[in-house]
């Protein structure tokens, strides 16, 4: 069996015109609401991981140069809900995740790959809907008002 890396990327997708963030719901728990995330693969960095997850996860492309995408260069290290963690190596029970923020200039219906639904929600309601601490952490130090 291949394990996940535990080294991962969040990226807050906001709307600079609605100031309203893009929230996913996941399809293996469908009561948890969250912004786009994804594993680091082999040889990726980062910045790599976050624009491929955007394309993979809602179809959205960023180019390589792009300012859309920020990096925050914060990282977090959390523990990973204990009904996720058969995806990991066993004994793993935290993940690095790297944060990043990427601006769009419209709201955008995206093209779900990974989530059963999305949403396009105000800061303070994206941080109340999502079980991740950190995911609610990130919005609102970042865009929160």
């Amino acid at each position: 069996m291949t394990y996940k890396n535990n080294q991962s990327v969040l990226v807050v997708v906001y709307c600079k015109n609605s100031k309203r963030v893009l929230m996913l719901q996941r399809c293996d728990d469908p009561d948890f609401w969250q912004s786009v995330t994804g594993t680091i693969e082999k040889d990726e960095t980062p910045r790599d991981t976050a624009r491929r997850e955007l394309w993979e996860e809602v179809r959205l492309k960023i180019s390589a140069n792009s300012t859309a995408l920020f990096d925050c260069n914060r990282c977090v290290e959390f523990e990973i809900f204990p009904h996720f963690r058969y995806k990991y190596a066993p004994n793993v029970t935290h993940c690095r995740e790297h944060w990043f923020l990427c601006a769009v200039k419209e709201e955008f219906i995206p093209q779900l790959t990974e989530h059963l639904d999305f949403k396009w929600v105000p800061v303070d309601e994206a941080i109340r809907m999502t079980k991740s601490p950190n995911n609610a952490v990130a919005m609102k130090t970042y865009l929160g008002e």
